[in-house]
């Protein structure tokens, strides 16, 4: 394997890595199909900024001009927030969008592949992708489970996208040999939503428990990465029986318009913004910023443990 020759890690990012200090890596669809300009800007600007106030060094990846960049400048995140035709990059795409020499934001599972090539080992992101509404009809479920399956690689999150099935993606996660961490919290978080009505597999209240916990999985190990699910503020949240309607709503319009495939989340994650008259926006921007305050203290935890 020759991954880095097609990768350019940033010296920040470079210097931390060789110096064992803590480092957290950002995917970029939120930059390029997660919000709209000029929100996605300043989002992950904000992003970057919470975890360099907490001790750690962000890493945003995306593929710019078929390159894998490993730690944005902010002359590349605003470039991405207003790039057209920036492909979105899942496993499969990897590899055509760099031999194309094309510009890709990554998913969850795509941040997953490059963190660990580049050697980090916690990620953070919104919400995780998983089984899809119908999927025992339509088969839809998200690469993200599959990368959380085989890649080590810890996510910090607010849950799974309240759109999918989430007992579902749940069950998916126990059979693929998943921890699941719901961070001062007994039940799994709904994005959106502080609560999901679904237990957590297993609940940590520091992250220096979570950190050991780790730790211990990768001595072991065992292989694959961990999950840590995060609850939106209260104050923010939008309650589950609420957006549940937004989701409804937004489900039947997309049957009718045909929606399917990788354009279906995109989508919905549309409508229900729509729908909710952006009160859903700013409660994404607010989980985000949630998830990055509490993803820097693990990795600065994790870098203390050896």
């Amino acid at each position: 394997m020759n991954q880095q020759a097609y990768m350019d890690i940033s010296p920040d990012v470079q210097a931390a890595l060789a110096e064992k200090k803590p480092v957290v890596a950002l995917e970029s669809t939120i930059i390029c199909h997660g919000m709209p300009y000029p929100e996605n800007i300043e989002t992950a600007l904000q992003v970057e900024d919470v975890i360099r106030n907490h001790g750690a060094v962000p890493a945003t990846i995306a593929v710019i001009e078929g390159r894998i960049k490993v730690g944005l400048s902010k002359e590349q995140i605003e470039y991405l927030a207003t790039a057209e035709n920036v492909r979105k990059l899942s496993r499969r795409d990897l590899p055509a969008v760099v031999s194309d020499r094309a510009d890709g934001a990554t998913t969850v599972a795509g941040t997953m592949i490059i963190a660990a090539m580049a050697g980090i080992k916690l990620f953070v992101t919104g919400g995780i992708g998983g089984v899809h509404r119908g999927a025992g009809e339509s088969f839809d479920i998200s690469a993200d489970l599959e990368e959380l399956k085989n890649t080590d690689v810890t996510v910090v999150c607010a849950g799974c996208k309240s759109i999918l099935d989430i007992p579902a993606t749940l069950e998916y996660l126990e059979t693929a040999g998943v921890p699941v961490i719901s961070y001062a919290a007994d039940e799994f978080p709904a994005f959106y939503s502080v609560s999901s009505g679904f237990p957590s597999p297993m609940r940590s209240d520091s992250p220096d428990s979570i950190a050991k916990m780790i730790a211990v999985k990768r001595d072991l190990g065992l292989r694959g990465g961990t999950l840590i699910a995060c609850p939106v503020p209260k104050e923010q949240e939008i309650p589950s029986g609420e957006i549940d309607d937004f989701i409804q709503t937004a489900l039947g319009e997309a049957a009718k318009e045909g929606i399917a495939g990788s354009r279906v989340t995109p989508y919905l994650l549309q409508k229900v913004v729509d729908l909710s008259g952006g009160r859903a926006l700013e409660t994404n921007r607010v989980l985000v910023l949630n998830n990055a305050a509490v993803g820097a203290k693990i990795a600065l935890a994790l870098s203390q443990t050896g």
